[in-house]
């Protein structure tokens, strides 16, 4: 009996599986249990459309000879395991004896049903499993036996994607843009050398943040910079109203060559941490509380009458501290024209370091990439913040 919101074949395939279950005497105990049920009828509802593929094919259906316009004729069937989210199924493929017959329900190189295996693999390996892992996962999680070339394949689909994303236009103006390298080991020519990926991170004017672009090169440089810079103008990047960096030498010229309109805010945590690397241990508490008068001081005049009270007091045993603010003061003092809400957000790289955490988090399984491809495919595969 059909019930009141069913529609006509769902009835009929309750009346069908109630028959099914009955005349073949199965009892349903646990999820196993569906899962083996599942898996019987897709390979039936598969086989049955694959069939009726070759007829369309062929031009006339199995028998018909009558209506047999064509040389061609059916060659029995190859059997083909296919991983689906329940379980490993096979699959009988119908083959024509001219061999003229291509498959579109079940491809060639195709051995997933469904779309949720390849997105469950991708997730996973966005999510920082080495394909050893996946393999391993999707063994004792849903009883396939994948390898890692298939998972290789799967991955590889990305890559159109990740070529889309690099090159895809951006917004004519940024409000702040910030921009900074995290360092990773690569395998080059059998050797494991260093390499940089440098991460430019953009807020657009209604402020939205968006990962602008990811580019590797060797050792981090102003140089290698410059050509991002260059990179994001050539993408529609008109103009950057702030932009805000580490205390790399050059960088501050690199940006002002392409958008010299700019401000540049140099990161005060990264100031803050070379300034202080060499200095004693019992000395370090009161020389912070010092620094911090002019860091954290309401005005830039005020911040510089505290510095001068800084090189009074500490000049003469750390002279390079000083020097190093005084040196700098043009990109280190930039926040002092905003009011404290945009002074909060840019005067550290902090919101770029926590979008490099989300990436450590994910590739802290790998300590050396096998090549500069695989790390771009491993890191964009999860890519929107």
């Amino acid at each position: 009996m059909a019930r009141r919101k069913d529609s006509p074949q769902k009835a009929a395939m309750r009346e069908m599986m109630r028959d099914y279950l009955k005349n073949n005497d199965i009892n349903i105990k646990d999820g196993t249990d569906v899962n083996s049920i599942m898996r019987d009828m897709m390979s039936v509802l598969l086989e049955g459309a694959l069939d009726e593929e070759l007829d369309e094919e062929l031009g006339y259906s199995k028998y018909d000879y009558r209506n047999k316009e064509t040389d061609n004729s059916r060659n029995g069937h190859s059997n083909k395991t296919m991983h689906t989210s329940y379980g490993d199924m096979d699959v009988a493929i119908p083959r024509d004896r001219n061999g003229d017959y291509e498959p579109q329900l079940i491809r060639k190189y195709q051995n997933t049903v469904t779309q949720d295996m390849e997105e469950k693999i991708l997730s996973m390996y966005a999510k920082g499993m080495t394909t050893g892992d996946i393999e391993s996962h999707m063994r004792e999680l849903y009883d396939i036996d994948i390898s890692d070339s298939t998972i290789s394949r799967i991955t590889d689909k990305i890559l159109p994607i990740v070529k889309e994303w690099q090159e895809r236009p951006l917004e004519e103006v940024y409000a702040v843009v910030f921009m900074d390298a995290i360092h990773y080991h690569v395998r080059s020519e059998g050797r494991i050398v260093k390499r940089a990926v440098y991460i430019a991170l953009g807020i657009d004017m209604n402020g939205k943040k968006d990962v602008l672009g990811m580019y590797v090169g060797e050792n981090e440089s102003a140089k290698f910079w410059l050509s991002i810079m260059n990179g994001l103008k050539n993408r529609g990047v008109e103009d950057i109203l702030i932009a805000c960096v580490d205390g790399l030498n050059g960088f501050p010229q690199a940006i002002e060559a392409v958008y010299p309109k700019t401000e540049i805010q140099q990161c005060i945590i990264h100031q803050i941490r070379n300034s202080t690397k060499f200095v004693s241990y019992k000395d370090i508490k009161k020389l912070m509380a010092d620094l911090k008068l002019v860091y954290a001081a309401p005005t830039e005049e005020t911040a510089l009458n505290e510095l001068e009270l800084f090189k009074d007091k500490w000049e003469s045993k750390y002279p390079k501290i000083y020097k190093s603010w005084h040196d700098n003061w043009t990109t280190l003092s930039t926040y002092f024209k905003y009011p404290e809400a945009v002074r909060r957000l840019i005067y550290t790289t902090n919101a770029i370091e926590g979008f490099n955490r989300q990436l450590r988090k994910v590739t802290k399984s790998k300590t050396v990439f096998p090549s500069l491809e695989i790390y771009f495919e491993e890191r964009l595969t999860g890519r929107n913040l």
